[in-house]
């Protein structure tokens, strides 16, 4: 035996026996066999500095939404920036935007993207790297901003009324499970046929059939989307504030009016590969085909920070993407650094191992989670130091359905957001819009979606 690269039984031994003699360690031992990592790990203290009132900039949301159990945040999260709008146009108590409609035309684009990455891949070894990649979930429920921002565009908005929930939307498992099935055997078929000889024109008709039938799935376990409904709105003092027949492009172009193309995501990733102040885009990253692919401007997190605050003080919520279950106490809604001293548990560097360019370098860290800042809170200096979550996990969720995120926080894991480029400076806007984007590998982290149910 090797007794460098092995393990022996006197390196265990010796081991236990140091563990042992350490009091602490047998404390931390009793303690997280009964009652887990994070309840013994929490700070009191910290939880106690999270204790928020009210903020010194805040928007006002209506009801919390819950996406269930559904990896759908991202769509949550910018419908939540939609009908805060609508709630504000017509001074609605609340109101509610359907979470089934662009779930059933993202799985639809999702399929025919991956089908068409597939025909572009035909050539590609079947056990190589990009393959199995695109191969490794097609059609899964998470996404980004420009993914949301492209159907929108194409397909509109409807009220939560004209398409509600069913139980595949509320729990997307099984649809997801059986349509990624269906189109990895779409997958096969394409390239056998490809490999016998068959022509590009025959493989497009094929992938149209194959469409249909992906179209009857959905609408099988979503319902049919409404290419029209009616609309009748009350306001707080119960007047009638709109009443018309819309198509999904008429209500949000009516409702909504937001001018999606002026809205740009920002991310913050400061590793050696990305250098600030350039864009990016990454490589096979999309759902509608004919809408291209995302765009990202990458900053300092004080930028992102500053571009939000001024959104925030026009009134407008702002859309964000983070790594969520970091240093994050679940049940209170706390997204802060000093909740949890898990090194201080277990006695060495366990989250202060990796800085943030090292955690996303090595897979430890990226996007898993959108949600929506409505709030921030500034110390005596005027800089931020808390700020305000709309999470999309029901009213029983943290406090009343919000959450709270500290500004040390946000500098480590909040990786993206989407602010009008009006907030922007002159030379960050210039850059957005003229640059032309470094293309990243379709494994990079800033690829990640939002996924978090």
């Amino acid at each position: 035996m090797d007794e460098l690269r092995s393990i022996t039984f006197d390196d265990i031994a010796e081991t236990a026996a140091a563990f042992r003699a350490d009091r602490a360690n047998v404390v931390a031992k009793n303690a997280v066999t009964a009652q887990g990592v994070r309840s013994v790990a929490r700070v009191p203290e910290a939880m106690a500095a999270n204790a928020i009132g009210a903020f010194d900039l805040e928007v006002t949301q209506g009801d919390r939404c819950d996406q269930q159990r559904s990896g759908r945040c991202w769509m949550f999260a910018s419908l939540n920036t939609f009908r805060y709008r609508i709630i504000k146009k017509y001074d609605l108590k609340t109101f509610e935007l359907s979470q089934a409609y662009p779930l059933y035309f993202d799985k639809l684009e999702k399929s025919n993207w991956f089908l068409e990455n597939i025909l572009d891949t035909l050539d590609e070894p079947l056990d190589g790297r990009l393959v199995a990649y695109l191969l490794s979930d097609p059609i899964g429920d998470g996404g980004q901003w420009d993914m949301f921002k492209s159907l929108t565009k194409k397909y509109g908005v409807v009220p939560k009324e004209a398409m509600p929930e069913t139980a595949c939307s509320k729990n997307t498992r099984d649809m997801d499970k059986f349509l990624t099935r269906y189109l990895r055997g779409a997958a096969k078929r394409l390239r056998e046929s490809h490999a016998a000889g068959v022509g590009t024109d025959d493989l497009l008709a094929m992938k149209k059939e194959m469409m249909g039938e992906v179209q009857s799935l959905l609408t099988t376990c979503l319902g049919e989307p409404p290419a029209s409904f009616d609309v009748r709105l009350r306001n707080k003092d119960n007047e009638l504030v709109l009443s018309a027949t819309f198509t999904p492009q008429e209500f949000f172009a009516e409702a909504v009016g937001m001018e999606l193309d002026d809205y740009v995501s920002l991310i913050s990733a400061p590793t050696a590969d990305k250098p600030f102040g350039h864009t990016y885009t990454v490589s096979r990253l999309g759902n509608v085909y004919e809408d291209g692919q995302v765009r990202y401007l990458n900053l300092e997190p004080a930028e992102l920070k500053r571009a939000a605050i001024a959104q925030l003080a026009d009134d407008l919520p702002v859309w964000f993407g983070c790594d969520v279950d970091q240093s994050f106490l679940r049940e209170e809604g706390i997204m802060d650094l000093a909740t949890l001293d898990l090194d201080g548990l277990f006695g060495f560097p366990v989250m202060g191992c990796m800085d943030k360019a090292e955690r996303l370098d090595y897979g430890e860290s990226m996007m898993t989670h959108a949600m929506v800042l409505e709030g921030v809170n500034f110390d005596d200096d005027g800089k931020p130091c808390m700020w305000k979550v709309e999470n999309s996990w029901g009213k029983d969720h943290g406090r009343n359905g919000f959450d709270t995120l500290s500004d040390p926080w946000f500098d480590e894991y909040v990786y993206q957001v989407v602010v009008d480029k009006k907030y922007l400076t002159d030379d960050e806007r210039r850059t957005y819009e003229t640059e032309q984007a470094k293309v990243l590998a379709p494994w990079d982290p800033m690829g990640s979606l939002a996924t978090v149910r």
